[in-house]
C-alpha cells in the first residue's frame, strides 16, 4: 500500500530560501517561502525577528530583494505566471495602520512599461538599472528616484544587466552582439552610456559579471570564464585594464561571491553532483581554505559581515535546510520538516561521447530488481541533476520506482565542451546519453525493460516527447510536462530571449536552418509514438507556449495515439502547493494505469 501522504507531506511542507539582506542594514532580509500555500516574498528583521509575508498574489512571487539601504523591497510583478510584468515595490517597514501584514506596493519605476525581466541593480542611492526584453529586442534603463528612466543600452540580440559599483559609477552589462547568447561578452558602461571596456574571450568561450568589488572607490568586478574549458573566475578591472585569473587546484567546476571587505572570495566548488564551500584570500600568497560543509548541495550561500557564512544546504536523503558556519540554523520554516528519502547512488555509463553521469534512487525494500523504472530527465539544458532534496524523485521512489537521472550532454557542470556538444543537433545527442544509461539500467538488472516510464519538465518534457518519437521501441510510458512539442511553432510564439537561445543552439532561425530543426522537433516523429504520453502544460506559458503543444495533440488525436493531457491556469510550471500535488498524483496514476500498478 502507497502511503500517499508521505510523498504529499513533501509537497506541503514549509520551505524558505537563503535570506539575502541589505548591504548597508543587514538585519534586514528577504526571502522566499511556500509557507501560506504557495511561493511568496517575505521580509525579516533579524533585529527584532520580525517576519512578514510582503506578497500575495493567487499564482505565487517568486523574484524579489532588498535595496541596499533596506528601505525597500523590490518584487517583479507578471500575470498569471506569464513572467511578463513590471517590478514593484513595498517598504520594508510598512507603515503603522498596514497592521504588519501584507504590504502596500507601488510601481518601482512608472515610466517603464511591462517586459520580461532582464536583470536588475540596486544601488544606496535609490538609483536602480534596469533590464527589459520585448518582442523588440532587449534595453537597459537607468533610473533615478524621481525622475524619468533614461536608455543606458538597446540591442536587438540578447542582453542583460549583471552589476553596478557600489559608488554607482560603473554598469556592467553581459551581451550577445556577436550574436551567440550562449557566450555572451561583457562591457561596463558609465552611467552617461560611455563605454568604458569591453571583454570577450570570442567565440565559443563566455564571459559573465557577477559582482563589482563591494568597497567604495573599487572597481574590481568579479567574472565567471571557461578559457580552459571550464567554469572558472577572474578579477577585472575594466578602469585599469588589468585582470587577475582565480586558477585553483580544484577539479570541478567553480563560482565565487566576495567577501564584505572585498580581501577574500566565497568559492562554490561543484563536481560530480555536489558541492563544497572555500574562503579564498585575495591578499598575500592567495591561501584556499576548506569551510567545513555537509556532503551534499549547496543551494546558495553568502557571507555575513561578521565574516560567517550562511548557506542552503540538502542532499537526495535529507530536506532543505538554512545553515551558518557558526553552527546555528539561520531560519526555519513554521511547522514539521518534509519526510526524508532515500540517498542516491552515482553510475557512471559509458556513452557515444564520454562517461555519463547518472544518479539512480532505489525504494527501499524493493530488492536488487528488475524493478519498475522512471527516468526523470532534468531541464535547462543547461543545467544539472544532483544530490540534492527533490520531491519529484521522491515520490516516485515512495511509489515503488527506481529513478534514475541522466546528467547528458548539454548538462552544466561538466565542462564546457560536454555543455556545448548538443549544438546544431539538439535532442539527438541527449537522447543518445539517456539511451545509454537506460541500456545499462536494463542490462545490469535494475529496470524491468517492460515497466519503463520517460518524463521530465520543459527541455525534459522536450526530450520526453522526442524520445518516445525517436526511440518509441524504449519507452513503455511517457509524461511531458511545459514541453517543446513543435519546435518550429514553439520558436514563433516564445519570448525574444528564448528565441535568442535557440538561434545560438541550433546555429540559426527555423528560417535560416529549417532542417535541423525538423530533425529535433518532437511533431516530426508523431506517427512513430507508441507509447501512452501525458502531457501537462500552463495556459500562460511564455518559454513552451500552448499552441505548439496543441498542434502536437492534434496530431496524437489525429492518429488514434493514447494520450491525455491536464492543462492548469498558469504559466511554466506553478508555484501553488496544492496544483503541484494534483500534478504529481495525476503523473503517478498514468504511469500506474498503464504499467497495471493500480
Amino acid at each position: 500500500m502507497v502511503d500517499d501522504e508521505r510523498w504529499k507531506a513533501r509537497f506541503r511542507a514549509a520551505r524558505v530560501s537563503l535570506p539575502r539582506w541589505a548591504r548597508d542594514a543587514p538585519h534586514r532580509s528577504t526571502y522566499r517561502s511556500n509557507a501560506t500555500g504557495t511561493w511568496e516574498i517575505y521580509a525579516w528583521d533579524r533585529e527584532t525577528g520580525d517576519r512578514r509575508q510582503v506578497t500575495e498574489r493567487p499564482n505565487g512571487t517568486w523574484t524579489g530583494g532588498v535595496d541596499p539601504a533596506g528601505e525597500w523591497i523590490w518584487w517583479f510583478a507578471d500575470t498569471d505566471g506569464d513572467e511578463f510584468g513590471v517590478w514593484k515595490r513595498t517598504p520594508f517597514q510598512p507603515a503603522p495602520d498596514a497592521g504588519g501584514g501584507v504590504g502596500e506596493s507601488v510601481p518601482a519605476v512608472p515610466g517603464l512599461e511591462p517586459s520580461y525581466p532582464s536583470g536588475l541593480v540596486l544601488g544606496a542611492s535609490g538609483l536602480a538599472v534596469v533590464g527589459r526584453s520585448t518582442d523588440n529586442g532587449n534595453s537597459v534603463h537607468l533610473c533615478r528616484p524621481g525622475a524619468a528612466p533614461e536608455l543606458l543600452y538597446r540591442h536587438a540580440e540578447d542582453a542583460h544587466v549583471a552589476a553596478l559599483s557600489r559608488d554607482e559609477g560603473l554598469i556592467a552589462i553581459g551581451h550577445s552582439e556577436h550574436g551567440d547568447s550562449r557566450h555572451m561578452a561583457l562591457r561596463v558602461l558609465r552611467p552617461d552610456g560611455t563605454t568604458v571596456a569591453d571583454l570577450w574571450d570570442g567565440p565559443g568561450k563566455g564571459v559573465y559579471g557577477t559582482a563589482f568589488a563591494p568597497v567604495a572607490g573599487d572597481g574590481r568586478l568579479l567574472v565567471g570564464h571557461e578559457r580552459r574549458g571550464r567554469d572558472e573566475l577572474l578579477i577585472w578591472d575594466p578602469v585599469a585594464g588589468t585582470e587577475r585569473e582565480i586558477v585553483l587546484d580544484l577539479p570541478g567546476e567553480i563560482g565565487a561571491e566576495w567577501y564584505p571587505d572585498g580581501s577574500a572570495l566565497l568559492i562554490s566548488h561543484s563536481h560530480q553532483a555536489r558541492d563544497e564551500l572555500y574562503r579564498y584570500d585575495l591578499d598575500g600568497d592567495g591561501s584556499l581554505t576548506r569551510i567545513d560543509t555537509p556532503r551534499g548541495v549547496i543551494g546558495g550561500a553568502a557571507v555575513r559581515p561578521d565574516g560567517t557564512v550562511e548557506f542552503s544546504w540538502s542532499s537526495a536523503a535529507e530536506p532543505p535546510v538554512i545553515r551558518s558556519t557558526s553552527g546555528a540554523v539561520v531560519l526555519a520554516p513554521p511547522g514539521p520538516p518534509p519526510p526524508p528519502s532515500v540517498p542516491v547512488e552515482d553510475v557512471w555509463v559509458d556513452g557515444p561521447g564520454g562517461a555519463i553521469h547518472a544518479l539512480v534512487s532505489r525504494p527501499e525494500g524493493g530488492g536488487d530488481g528488475p524493478l519498475p523504472a522512471v527516468f526523470e530527465v532534468h531541464g535547462g539544458p543547461t543545467a544539472q541533476d544532483d544530490d540534492s532534496f527533490v520531491a519529484t524523485a521522491a515520490a516516485w521512489v515512495d511509489r515503488g520506482f527506481a529513478v534514475v537521472r541522466v546528467n547528458y550532454r548539454g548538462s552544466t557542470g561538466y565542462g564546457s565542451r560536454w555543455r556545448d556538444a548538443i549544438e546544431g543537433r539538439v535532442g539527438l545527442t541527449e537522447l543518445e546519453d539517456i539511451k545509454a544509461v537506460r541500456d545499462w539500467a536494463v542490462s545490469s538488472g535494475l529496470a524491468d525493460p517492460e515497466r519503463l516510464v520517460l518524463t521530465g519538465g520543459s527541455w525534459g518534457g522536450f526530450l520526453t516527447l522526442l524520445g518516445i518519437g525517436t526511440q518509441p521501441g524504449d519507452w513503455t510510458v511517457a509524461v511531458a510536462a511545459v514541453p517543446v512539442a513543435d519546435y518550429v511553432a514553439a520558436f514563433e510564439d516564445e519570448m525574444e530571449g528564448l528565441q535568442a537561445f535557440d538561434r545560438s543552439l541550433f546555429g540559426g532561425s527555423p528560417d535560416e536552418v529549417p532542417e535541423r530543426y525538423r530533425e529535433s522537433s518532437p511533431i516530426t516523429y508523431v506517427d512513430r509514438v507508441r507509447a501512452p504520453v501525458l502531457v501537462l502544460a500552463g495556459e500562460n506559458d511564455p518559454r513552451c507556449p500552448i499552441r505548439q503543444i496543441d498542434n502536437y495533440l492534434a496530431r496524437l488525436d489525429g492518429l488514434g495515439l493514447p494520450h491525455e493531457v491536464y492543462r492548469y491556469d498558469a504559466g511554466h510550471g506553478s508555484l501553488v502547493v496544492e496544483e503541484r500535488i494534483i500534478q504529481m498524483a495525476a503523473e503517478m496514476a498514468f504511469a500506474a494505469k498503464h504499467l497495471g500498478m493500480s
